[in-house]
């Protein structure tokens, strides 16, 4: 069993900066691919970054691409999402999620733990 537990999320000006962190429990994420979606008010769940197992592999959704950036630190157990150069529509819920298949791919279903989410909020 893994858990997982998003922090960093908060209220930020446009064109700022936040990193958002996923530290796990109970396993080692190093063969884990890790993912973050948002979920926007009356929106549906998005895959906006995930990476691979081997860290090989980046997905970037095409809104947040040359703005957001995902990485993890294995000797921490943890998983980030750098967030640069903020937008009004960049608020949402972000959740991080770990994949033990390790492939990365920005499927839902593929996605077996899921942490409870940290807010980002974008004012212009």
């Amino acid at each position: 069993q893994v858990q997982l537990v998003e922090s960093g999320g908060g209220l930020v000006q446009a064109g700022g900066s936040l990193r958002l962190s996923c530290v796990a429990s109970g396993r080692s994420l190093s063969t884990f691919a890790m993912g973050w979606v948002r979920q926007a008010p009356g929106k549906e769940r998005k895959f906006v970054a995930t990476l691979s197992g081997d860290a090989r592999t980046v997905y970037l959704e095409d809104s947040v691409k040359g703005r957001f950036s995902v990485s993890k630190d294995n000797a921490k157990n943890t998983a980030y999402l750098q967030m640069d150069d903020l937008k009004v529509e960049d608020t949402a819920v972000y959740y991080c999620a770990a994949d033990s298949e390790g492939l990365g791919i920005p499927k839902m279903a593929l996605y077996e733990y899921w942490g409870q989410g940290t807010q980002v909020t974008v004012s212009s």
